[in-house]
């Protein structure tokens, strides 16, 4: 049990608002809210979902709704009130008022939290304390109380609030600067390592949360990274050096997942993690094809890997978790409207063989094996071959060495180009 959680889990409420076509969707937002919820310590004892033409500007939900609501805490004796969108300052200042008995809590402030209880490296700490000051910077009137170490609970993990009840706002910014510094410094050391290994192939595993990236990395890598059923349990980036065979090896790394509506602090503070995305030479897009809802996630995914401009070219898209579903419905509908993604089972190893051959076809078009026939004396062309690619294999082929060197198409033609090879 995480330090700052109460005995017990605290009993809430969900609160969402349905608009016009957007029904089913509401009701999915709903559902993963509960799940969120779930892992940061909660027991879910109520939901209220109010049909609105907009999201009340003061009050999140109308009139009626809200008596109902207060009725509701009232009677359930509910700890925490949980609101499905990101709440406006004001609107959590609102209904702050009108529940003084209860925390209130939005999806963006229980995702920080969740983050906050599941970062486990420097980086991923730093991230995450940035996000939440950010978060927490307009939100400074009524947040000490709600954050005070006293209360403990979801919502209250690590708050600018824990450690200086009086903070302003001057401190509050100047936490955020010496945050985005930390956080510079540690990119920049990550940058230093990723370059280290951009002599090899880069497979990044990228996907909504809980859709089995960490599962599917433990099968390829054949080690062991961290895997349960909780949303977001990985958030510090794995990478791993994967043999495929005797001359096909990849760095592969499993990367934090997205969701629905992620707070765009956390966006924000997450970009270096996601540079491992963003360098990699190929993307496996991780969808669980066993969640009805698999289509929104794609769009998710799509929304915020567009941030950082990656070509399509670089993905493969991999329905994972086939060993779930109750009939073959959903896999004859991916191939016919995915054409070229590939339908696994990373638990049972189903589809795994194929989805290797594709990954080995994408490094053979991007990389190859070059043979160099270089005499001993040509020291420059011999460290360029070191300091630029891979050096297989090396020998004296009667009075010259032979150099069989995995390179980059690009690196290749630059060094012909220089030592007229």
């Amino acid at each position: 049990m995480h330090e700052y959680l109460k005995k017990g889990p605290e009993r809430a409420i969900l609160c969402a608002v349905s608009l016009p076509g957007e029904t089913e969707l509401a009701e999915h937002s709903v559902q993963e809210l509960a799940r969120l919820a779930d892992t940061a310590g909660a027991e879910v004892i109520d939901t209220l979902i109010q049909q609105r033409e907009a999201i009340h500007p003061v009050h999140y939900l109308g009139k009626g709704k809200l008596e109902i609501l207060q009725l509701l805490a009232e009677e359930s004796e509910a700890d925490v009130i949980i609101f499905d969108d990101e709440l406006t300052p004001s609107q959590q200042k609102n209904i702050e008022r009108l529940f003084p008995d209860q925390k209130i809590i939005d999806r963006s402030a229980l995702i920080l939290d969740i983050f906050t209880l599941h970062a486990k490296t420097r980086e991923a700490k730093t991230q995450v304390m940035l996000a939440e000051a950010e978060y927490h910077l307009p939100r400074l009137t009524r947040q000490w109380t709600h954050l005070s170490r006293q209360n403990g609970g979801i919502g209250a993990r690590r708050g600018p609030g824990e450690t200086q009840i009086e903070i302003d706002r001057r401190l509050l910014r100047e936490q955020i600067k010496r945050l985005k510094q930390d956080l510079e410094k540690i990119s920049v050391q990550l940058d230093t390592k990723r370059k280290s290994r951009s002599r090899r192939f880069n497979v990044a595993l990228v996907g909504y949360t809980n859709a089995g990236k960490s599962t599917l990395m433990n099968h390829l890598a054949g080690s062991h990274v961290e895997v349960e059923d909780q949303l977001f349990k990985t958030l510090d980036t794995t990478v791993r050096r994967v043999q495929l065979d005797k001359s096909h090896t990849i760095y592969l790394s499993d990367t934090v997942g997205f969701i629905r509506k992620l707070p765009h602090q956390l966006v924000a503070s997450f970009r270096s993690t996601l540079r491992e995305a963003e360098s990699a030479d190929l993307l496996l897009k991780v969808i669980d094809i066993s969640d009805e809802n698999f289509r929104e996630h794609i769009k998710t995914i799509d929304s915020v890997l567009r941030e950082f401009n990656i070509p399509g070219e670089r993905f493969i898209t991999v329905f994972n978790k086939t060993d779930v579903l109750e009939s073959a419905e959903h896999v004859r509908y991916v191939k016919q409207h995915y054409p070229g993604a590939h339908c696994i089972s990373a638990v049972r190893g189903i589809g795994i063989k194929k989805l290797l051959e594709a990954i080995r076809e994408r490094i053979d078009d991007s990389t190859y094996v070059h043979h160099f026939y270089i005499e001993p004396q040509e020291g420059k062309l011999i460290a360029d071959l070191h300091r630029l690619g891979e050096v297989l294999e090396s020998r004296f082929v009667e009075d010259k060495i032979l150099f069989k060197v995995f390179l980059d198409t690009p690196v290749y033609e630059s060094l012909k180009k220089k030592y007229h090879l």
